[in-house]
């Protein structure tokens, strides 16, 4: 099967990939859109060096390699696929109309699709807390976030910190913060915080 003969699964992940601007486990692709890359369908985008599949912790990571994102721009002016259906149909007629926005504005799809950084911060915070909405050290989430750079995980907690159930503050009892929470603070307001605090829904 040549790139020309993608079937509409491997389009759609190639498409979630682009939108989400990282790399996806099948966990978080099937989350995200209710779909999975393995098997015959993995191996083909991995043979046109579409995708890249990483084996972490015997669970692979799937990212779209540069060659995919130009195929996803080009994707854009395409006529729909024969016998795509009507999901097909109806994704293409999207992608039909962002390709308009991007003539019109002058932007590129990387301007369109960035990394949901704070939803990854939230994601990690649920992790570290097990959901019961306890406060986290700062420190303890940006060692659960290495991967990403500092900057973008700062720009998250600051968004975050808008919504009225979130509470980033300092500790108040300074005695007890290592060299590296003063390292990892989060400076707001003037104010060096060291801890976040979700609420949970009851």
């Amino acid at each position: 099967m040549s790139i020309d003969r993608l079937t509409l699964n491997e389009r759609c992940v190639l498409f979630v990939l682009m939108a989400e601007a990282r790399e996806l486990t099948n966990a978080e692709l099937h989350e995200a859109a209710g779909i999975k890359l393995d098997g015959r369908n993995r191996r083909h985008l991995n043979d046109l060096d579409l995708v890249a599949s990483t084996m972490v912790n015997r669970a692979f990571l799937h990212e779209l390699t540069d060659r995919g994102a130009v195929w996803c721009a080009e994707e854009l002016s395409r006529e729909r696929p024969d016998k795509s259906g009507s999901a097909g149909g109806a994704l293409y007629s999207v992608l039909a109309g962002l390709r308009r926005h991007l003539d019109d504005t002058g932007q590129s799809l990387a301007d369109v699709f960035r990394p949901d950084v704070a939803g990854q911060v939230e994601a990690a915070y649920l992790e570290l807390t097990s959901g019961h909405g306890m406060a986290v050290r700062l420190t303890h989430l940006r060692e659960r976030l290495n991967e990403l750079p500092r900057g973008e995980i700062d720009r998250a907690l600051e968004l975050l910190s808008r919504r009225d159930d979130v509470h980033i503050r300092a500790e108040s009892d300074q005695r007890t913060l290592t060299d590296r929470d003063h390292t990892d603070a989060l400076v707001l307001g003037g104010t060096a915080r060291h801890l976040l605090a979700i609420e949970v829904s009851r």
